[in-house]
């Protein structure tokens, strides 16, 4: 009888120390905060400066955003690989961090509208080989960053792939002649011609492989935010906020957020 007691008694203090980790786990995100979150790694849209402050164009329209919602915004930077699963954990309200919409990603969270345009675009140096996307073959080795849609296109070209966290540590090994070329957003490659070190020794070759459209992801349920984010989406394309982020990213007349 005093077993089973012990029994009984060990069985209630786990299920009290269950319910208790539970509820920490499930505290609500203060009221007056939305967070977004991006990897931090993908100039010029998302990165971290010298003082550890992230910024860039995704940043801004995150803030923009928050600015109109009256909340404060907290940018999370986390794992490219990972983005989708801390999302789905709650670990952030969404995913403001040049995420493409594509059928498979639809499964599994919500997208806003559209909110810029670009496009896959093979760099390589300029002493290369490869002058296009024709040029690829199997002998070819394209670094790309690990949990991107660009690495169906690498395969559609029959290249090798090296995965890598983000584009800084792709670029570099493609400065270093580790890789062949890399494939990325063709306004992260043009931004790292003009301010990556060493830089001045890639180009772009041929156009870009398609376009693709980037949007917010929220969880899949998370019905009044998405509407509130395309709202707001609107009325800056309306008012002429976004192309004035735009610009200010990527020169006068540059609106990347028209297709």
């Amino acid at each position: 009888m005093k077993t089973m007691k012990k029994f009984g008694l060990v069985c209630a203090f786990a299920l009290l120390t269950a319910g208790m980790i539970f509820a920490a786990g499930a505290q609500e995100k203060p009221a007056d905060t939305v967070s977004f979150a991006g990897s931090g790694g993908y100039p010029p849209f998302n990165y971290m400066t010298a003082d550890s402050e992230v910024i860039g164009f995704d940043v801004d329209v995150a803030q923009e955003i928050a600015d109109r919602m009256g909340k404060e915004l907290d940018y999370v930077t986390t794992a490219w690989d990972g983005i989708i699963e801390g999302l789905r954990a709650g670990r952030y309200d969404g995913i403001l961090g040049s995420l493409g919409i594509n059928p498979a990603r639809q499964e599994v969270v919500a997208f806003s509208d559209p909110y810029y345009y670009s496009g896959p675009q093979l760099i390589v140096r300029a002493d290369s080989h490869l002058t296009g996307p024709e040029d690829v073959d199997s002998q070819t080795t394209l670094g790309l960053v690990t949990g991107t849609t660009f690495e169906e296109d690498a395969n559609n070209l029959g290249a090798q792939v090296s995965l890598y966290e983000d584009d800084n540590q792709t670029l570099m090994e493609l400065l270093n002649g580790r890789i062949d070329g890399v494939l990325t957003d063709r306004i992260v490659g043009l931004n790292a011609i003009a301010e990556l070190p060493g830089g001045d020794s890639l180009e772009l070759v041929g156009s870009v492989l398609r376009t693709e459209r980037m949007g917010i992801a929220v969880q899949q349920d998370n019905d009044e935010l998405l509407g509130e984010i395309n709202y707001h989406l609107e009325n800056m394309r309306a008012d002429g906020t976004m192309r004035e982020i735009s610009e200010h990213w990527f020169g006068e007349g540059v609106d990347i957020t028209v297709e």
